[in-house]
């Protein structure tokens, strides 16, 4: 059973930078073929997919959050990492990773999801 644990601040100040880790268990980040991904839903809105990191070190962003992110892991630590810099109360949101195999929507794994309010 693979499990998917967020950590990180839950109260970021405007214009700095949010960083959130993924801890996994039960599973390598480095088997093939899936895809570790971070998702957030600010509040009263959809789930947004923002990038991930492939069983190969590959990562892929969001275009509308390209600039502002960026994805990396720690596999002796079975970990990645998502960072958003200058971030802005619209960047308020609950955030999620999760497992995704095949496709990149394709989840099988979540973690609980951590709040992230962005706040002076």
């Amino acid at each position: 059973q693979v499990q998917l644990q967020e950590s990180g601040p839950g109260l970021v100040k405007p214009s700095q930078t949010l960083s959130l880790t993924c801890i996994v268990s039960g599973g390598s980040i480095t088997t093939n073929y899936y895809y570790w991904s971070w998702i957030r839903q600010p509040p009263g809105k959809g789930l947004e997919w923002m990038g991930a990191i492939a069983s190969s070190g590959t990562t892929l962003y969001s275009p509308s959050l390209n600039s502002r992110t960026s994805i990396s892991r720690d596999t002796s630590k079975n970990q990645f990492t998502l960072q958003l810099t200058s971030v802005t109360p619209e960047d308020t949101a609950l955030y999620y990773c999760a497992r995704a195999q095949g496709g990149l929507n394709d989840y099988d794994y979540w973690g609980q999801g951590t709040q992230v309010t962005v706040s002076s």
